[in-house]
């Protein structure tokens, strides 16, 4: 869904009006689904990420840093909406950053990630989950007692390790590195990234 190329620009550009929509209003815009390919009217679950100039947030020699990130993990809504509400949302509603201001749009990078279904997985115990999870590919989710929290498929860029990379997860749901519940659920899920530099050609 969403993988030929007419169709990668079409939900880029509702990303970028949801945005600067929501930027100049401060209100949620959602496109009309009436003129839409019917590929992305059909309910689908996206994440929307905002990167700026390292420079501009870190002064760090990286090239870019994280401005927002928010997403859905469920198909609730026609996609083409899903990432419109999520880059507006990513924009203004992250509670890590400052909303986004006007001055800032020029040096903003999208990054769209279209997720497939959540898929459960079945583990005795804390090693034999991590066994099964593939780095650099899943996508992570979990549920403990009250605590969940998710990491796209790009957060392996940073922790490469899978050890590392599920401490941090936990450590996001704020949860400690070492906590353990037999009553914790995980779900691994594949993602299409959508980025402002895939060729026109796919």
């Amino acid at each position: 869904m969403g993988s030929s190329p007419k169709l990668r620009r079409s939900l880029l550009s509702v990303a970028w009006k949801a945005i600067e929509r929501g930027v100049a209003t401060g209100e949620l815009w959602l496109p009309d689904l009436e003129q839409a390919p019917a590929q992305l009217q059909v309910p689908g679950a996206s994440f929307v990420t905002l990167y700026t100039p390292a420079s501009q947030m870190t002064g760090r020699n990286d090239r870019r840093a994280l401005r927002g990130c928010m997403g859905s993990l469920q198909s609730d809504r026609a996609l083409l909406q899903d990432v419109a509400h999520n880059a507006f949302h990513s924009a203004l509603r992250d509670r890590r950053f400052a909303p986004v201001q006007q001055r800032e749009l020029g040096g903003i990078e999208l990054e769209l990630s279209l997720l497939s279904p959540l898929v459960p997985l079945q583990f005795r115990d804390e090693a034999d989950l991590l066994g099964q999870v593939i780095a650099g590919v899943d996508g992570l989710a979990f549920e403990s007692e009250g605590y969940q929290a998710t990491f796209l498929p790009s957060v392996w860029e940073q922790l490469p390790d899978v050890d590392a990379f599920w401490c941090q997860l936990k450590c996001k749901a704020g949860l400690a590195a070492d906590s353990w519940s037999p009553q914790l659920r995980c779900w691994r899920y594949r993602v299409l990234k959508i980025t402002e530099t895939d060729s026109p050609s796919g």
